[in-house]
């Protein structure tokens, strides 16, 4: 290793090599979602046994997340960098010969395995080789990859599972992975600041495997299962409980611990992990809410859904370049601030749904919303991890990405869960106001009475049927207002982030352009040795 500096062309080809595996990871997590009822047919399985082909890759990725840190000093940031690569490419080619289910549910354990490691590691180098006026243009840069990856996913995955085969949304993983794994062999390197660990934490690996595979479970299979209604559930939830309890304790006593946990006594760090997690229940959350409307209360089709999304991929890339620039340059906590009070904006206007609005309607709060989250995520990852010391950065993304992803997975629980019950509570007061001998009840009634008679059924039948499509209204109109219950308790969650972002200090490019190695400094890695 040597004095010299690393090359700005260096830099971007590493930016780009990470950027490349963690596109493809984070593009089969969206893709496989929409092509599960082609994987139905042809592996000849019910519903709930498609759902374990999802849920076996989040519980793996859930998993592999809290050890990255671990395991990126354990084996070498390049090497493991390259094992999870291999991983993920080879389980992608094997998930897509699979013959039957379990084949397929065991391979998407590997590649949970695989892909779980990525993007905290991708953070970690990022930061690491990049002084801090250029890391918001560089975490921009490969946050338009990360961001259009999720909204593209289910366009391209339903038309490749319509037009060629499901087995093709994982045969595409192998010329990305193959070429990712060339790029990264060529041009990245071991971290100088990480120590290897002398041993293994076996009791930590356990109780964090266990438990956090259990919460992952839980979050996945609740709403199925009516939570604790289900023995099932209510085990899965002790046992995670039980775990993650002990592992916490593990990690505050080990002397080389799996997760370290003293992180969190950055002030910084420990508030910007509590607005990721918001932030990532309001943001997986509407977007999964976006897309059960337009399929299922629109009627819109895989592709037409993905082109809802859409404009909140644009929104994003537009925003990312812009705060990419203006991260170094002016209070991140402003930048933040007004990039949360815009999506509470956004989601609030998501509120207004309507079974007849248009696209538009529906695209342009998408846009702000996307545009809002460009104002999210650069300024708080800096404020987050700037004051975080090199020698512990993969440890302090690991464990930012582990709060991001329950974030996450709760918000989609919690949206769903109360979709369900508000619909119900809707229906039942809808229901009991709906009155047959009103004038307007009659009316509707008659119309629809007559509209069926036209078709040629019977007087009675045509009043049965009439009868049957008022219910049906009722029942719609009762979702419609769930949706938008949903939506506004998003919106709720990104005003709340407001009050914690004072709470943070302003990073200073001046002040954190030299990174922190003990007591002494350097100003920007070295390159090593070829």
């Amino acid at each position: 290793m040597t004095d010299s500096q690393i090359s700005p062309a260096r830099r971007w080809a590493i930016t780009l090599s990470v950027m490349m595996v963690t596109v493809m990871q984070v593009l089969d997590t969206s893709v496989t979602n929409v092509a599960l009822p082609h994987m139905q047919g042809s592996l000849s399985a019910g519903i709930e046994e498609m759902s374990w082909v999802v849920t076996s890759y989040l519980a793996a990725n859930a998993v592999a997340i809290p050890a990255t840190g671990w395991l990126s000093a354990r084996f070498g940031r390049r090497r493991f960098f390259l094992i999870c690569t291999v991983l993920f490419t080879v389980s992608s080619f094997l998930s897509g010969i699979a013959p039957t289910l379990p084949f397929l549910v065991a391979m998407r354990v590997l590649q949970g395995l695989g892909g779980g490691p990525v993007i905290p590691m991708a953070q970690a180098i990022m930061w690491e080789i990049f002084p801090l006026r250029q890391r918001g243009t560089a975490m921009a840069v490969w946050g338009i990859g990360i961001m259009m990856a999720p909204i593209l996913g289910p366009t391209a995955g339903g038309w490749i599972a319509d037009n060629w085969s499901w087995r093709w949304i994982f045969y595409i993983n192998l010329p990305i992975g193959f070429v990712g794994f060339l790029m990264v062999s060529a041009f990245l390197f071991d971290s100088p600041f990480v120590k290897k660990p002398r041993g293994i934490d076996a009791l930590g690996l356990v109780l964090m495997v266990v438990g956090f595979g259990c919460l992952q479970l839980v979050l996945d299979l609740g709403e199925k299962h009516d939570w604790f209604d289900s023995g099932l559930i209510a085990v899965l939830f002790v046992l995670a409980v039980g775990m993650l309890a002990a592992f916490l304790v593990r990690e505050l006593m080990a002397a080389e611990p799996i997760l370290d946990l003293t992180v969190f006594n950055d002030r910084n760090f420990a508030i910007g992990t509590i607005c990721i997690a918001m932030v990532g229940l309001g943001f997986n959350s509407s977007m999964l809410l976006i897309a059960l409307y337009t399929q299922k209360m629109l009627a819109y089709d895989a592709w037409n859904a993905g082109l809802v999304l859409a404009p909140g991929g644009l929104g994003t890339m537009m925003a990312l370049m812009v705060s990419g620039r203006l991260v170094a340059r002016m209070d991140q906590r402003i930048l933040l601030a007004g990039g949360c009070l815009l999506n509470a904006v956004a989601t609030s206007l998501l509120t207004q749904l309507t079974l007849g609005m248009d696209y538009w309607s529906l695209a342009w709060p998408r846009f702000l919303q996307g545009f809002s989250m460009g104002f999210i995520f650069v300024p708080l990852q800096t404020l987050t991890l700037a004051t975080v010391r090199l020698e512990r950065l993969g440890n302090a993304t690991a464990a930012y990405n582990v709060v991001r992803n329950i974030g996450g997975s709760v918000g989609v629980a919690l949206a769903t869960t109360l979709l369900v019950r508000r619909s119900q509570e809707h229906q039942t007061t809808l229901v009991a106001h709906v009155n047959v001998w009103s004038a307007d009840t009659a009316r509707r009634v008659k119309e629809w009475t007559d509209h069926f008679v036209s078709q040629g059924a019977d007087s009675f039948t045509a009043g049965r049927r009439a009868l049957a499509m008022l219910y049906r209204s009722t029942t719609e109109q009762a979702q419609v207002m769930a949706y938008a219950d949903d939506f506004w308790l998003i919106s709720v969650v990104f005003f709340a982030i407001l009050p914690l972002i004072p709470l943070m200090r302003r990073v200073r490019a001046e002040q954190n352009e030299r990174a922190r190695e003990g007591s002494g400094r350097v100003e920007a890695l070295p390159a090593p040795n070829d």
